[in-house]
């Protein structure tokens, strides 16, 4: 296969994944980081510099895009916390 043939089905298989199974790959998963983790984090960076082929920019784009959808969020919400717990710091005495 040509690189660009070996680019694309990576390409295809990683948004398969994420289509799949409604996430992005995760670094600490070691078969994760194996398979997709470490072409992303290859491809991002060839992107940024402005390295990456012009056919395959679009393309990237618009994974890039795709894990955007699924990028975790901060979980914690203070005004939940507040309501849940209450004003933990100002206690009376």
């Amino acid at each position: 296969m040509k690189q660009d043939e070996l680019w694309k089905a990576k390409y295809d298989e990683i948004v398969e994944f994420i289509k799949q199974k409604q996430r992005n790959p995760s670094k600490h998963d070691a078969e994760e980081r194996g398979l997709y983790c470490n072409w992303l984090k290859y491809n991002r960076k060839m992107y940024n510099s402005g390295e990456m082929k012009e056919e395959r920019r679009a393309q990237f784009e618009a994974l890039l895009g795709m894990m955007d959808q699924y990028r975790r969020k901060n979980q914690y919400d203070p005004k939940h916390a507040l309501e849940e717990y209450g004003d933990l710091f100002n206690c009376p005495e």
